[in-house]
């Protein structure tokens, strides 16, 4: 379903950025079998903007939706995840622009946890979805926009204790 969201922001060095009021992606963290973090990440299809390269499940906010809740949708359209089973942990602003006609776009990156490595179900912007181990992200192909912000958020999300039990 498309949102409102959905379209082109021009940058005044004519850059163009997904999202009309900006975009959000969800850096998933869960317990790897050792107890060490993995995050979930994306191979982006072929056919997307920037395809073939490795990211976080994301893309355009709508105009009534904060971060979170168009991250967290993004993730469920894109991966499957049941939304009740996410905690969101930290909000990060990791890229901030001017649009052309002066209005400013953003894209939110924030981080979450889940109780284990959840289940995915892939969705046709996907070529693949994988739980990676927190040291072997930049070891992938990753996308432009996540490679630049990789090491602030890896700082960020090694500040916040990984929740591994969730209370009842």
């Amino acid at each position: 379903m498309r949102g409102d969201g959905d379209g082109w922001v021009v940058s005044d060095s004519r850059q163009a950025f997904w999202g009309r009021f900006g975009a959000a992606g969800l850096m998933l963290r869960a317990p790897d079998r050792d107890g060490s973090p993995a995050v979930l990440l994306q191979h982006r299809a072929a056919w997307s903007h920037q395809g073939g390269t490795w990211g976080l499940p994301g893309g355009a906010r709508d105009s009534h939706e904060t971060a979170e809740e168009a991250a967290i949708r993004e993730a469920h359209e894109e991966a499957g995840l049941a939304q009740d089973l996410v905690t969101v942990r930290k909000v990060v602003v990791t890229k901030e622009v001017v649009a052309s006609d002066g209005a400013r776009w953003s894209y939110t990156t924030v981080i979450a946890d889940a109780p284990e490595m959840l289940a995915t179900v892939p969705n046709r912007e996907s070529a693949e979805l994988r739980w990676v181990s927190v040291d072997e992200v930049a070891d992938l192909p990753l996308h432009p926009g996540f490679a630049a912000s990789w090491q602030l958020l890896r700082q960020e999300s090694a500040a916040i204790p990984l929740l591994v039990n969730r209370e009842p």
